[in-house]
């Protein structure tokens, strides 16, 4: 990887994202309440396909956020490699969160919130536009979806 080489070809930036969604377990989480005022945590993720899994206190600020703003950016990686993805939110109790999402969930981080002594919600992010670049050459074509439709 080097940020002043080549531009990787739009379908090895897909193959890319994808890749990193299925490997990387933390994601960086950015919300907003009704007043603008912003919240950026790291949280544990897991990737099915069409959506990211999140699990968090829906009393939390970030839970709380991605309840009723119905939105979020997720960001993975270093200013060298970037990817973005900007998604609407639903929200799932322990109870009625599909057993597929929450059993993957608990799968790839060992932990599951519906068992957890503390009460958790389940957090489904459909993404809506994604970007990835790694460096200066490959910003003119940083955008591989968009209105939830990947780029080909």
């Amino acid at each position: 990887m080097t940020i002043n080489g080549t531009p990787r070809t739009l379908e090895q930036r897909r193959h890319d994202v994808r890749d990193r969604l299925e490997r990387e377990r933390d994601v960086w989480v950015a919300t907003a309440d009704a007043d603008g005022l912003p919240c950026l945590v790291a949280l544990w993720f897991v990737w099915e396909g069409e959506a990211l899994w999140l699990a968090t206190r829906p009393a939390n600020p970030t839970g709380r956020n991605l309840r009723h703003g119905r939105r979020a950016r997720l960001a993975f990686g270093d200013t060298e490699d970037v990817v973005l993805v900007d998604g609407d939110v639903e929200t799932f109790g322990a109870a009625d969160v599909p057993e597929a999402a929450a059993d993957a969930f608990r799968t790839k981080t060992g932990w599951d919130p519906r068992t957890d002594r503390a009460v958790y919600a389940y957090f489904r992010v459909r993404p809506r536009a994604v970007q990835a670049w790694r460096g200066v050459p490959e910003l003119p074509g940083r955008h591989l979806m968009r209105d939830g439709v990947w780029a080909s």
